[in-house]
């Protein structure tokens, strides 16, 4: 009897954390468009933005681009800011930005994630480099790229991985394009 209950424990605790997996997204209240990796038999995770990219042109924004991690936890902390400074943040990034979600996990290298545009279609680093990306290096969770929509080019060099946007100030000087 000790067996069975510790085994549904168990089970509990792992059904918990599959659950907060699946909730683990950039906050609903911003609107973002979730875009879902494409899996190849040769195990690349493609990611298409043109959609997303035609949506923003139409709508006359740019594109926020988060490539978030769902089994990462500095992904979650920034993900937790974003829903805990709702009030402040919201009205920033619905007149100027398409919020894109790419959903991701920590296991997906660098030479398996592609981000495909209406101009590219590259792995990770390769992407970073044709952008003019200067943080072209190791994956890294989470990242945001504002793209332009017509060209998907930055609209400025991001910050990425931990310590990015700490406070609303940060968030509103990336937002606002202030380098």
């Amino acid at each position: 009897m000790k067996t069975l209950r510790t085994a549904v424990m168990a089970l509990a605790a792992v059904l918990s954390i599959v659950a907060q997996a699946a909730q683990a997204a950039f906050p609903t209240a911003y609107s973002p468009v979730e875009v879902q990796p494409q899996v190849g038999a040769s195990g690349q995770h493609e990611f298409d933005l043109r959609p997303a990219q035609q949506r923003a042109r139409r709508e006359g924004k740019a594109l926020y681009v988060y490539l978030g991690a769902s089994d990462c936890p500095y992904c979650r902390r920034y993900e937790q800011f974003l829903a805990a400074n709702l009030r402040e943040l919201v009205p920033r990034f619905a007149p100027k930005y398409l919020v894109v979600d790419l959903r991701s996990q920590l296991s997906v290298t660098a030479n398996q994630l592609i981000l495909r545009t209406e101009a590219l279609r590259l792995p990770y680093a390769d992407f970073q480099r044709a952008i003019g990306d200067q943080r072209a290096r190791l994956l890294v969770y989470p990242s945001v790229w504002l793209l332009d929509a017509a060209t998907g080019k930055p609209l400025m060099q991001m910050p990425a991985g931990t310590g990015t946007f700490q406070t609303v100030a940060e968030q509103i000087e990336i937002l606002d394009l202030v380098e």
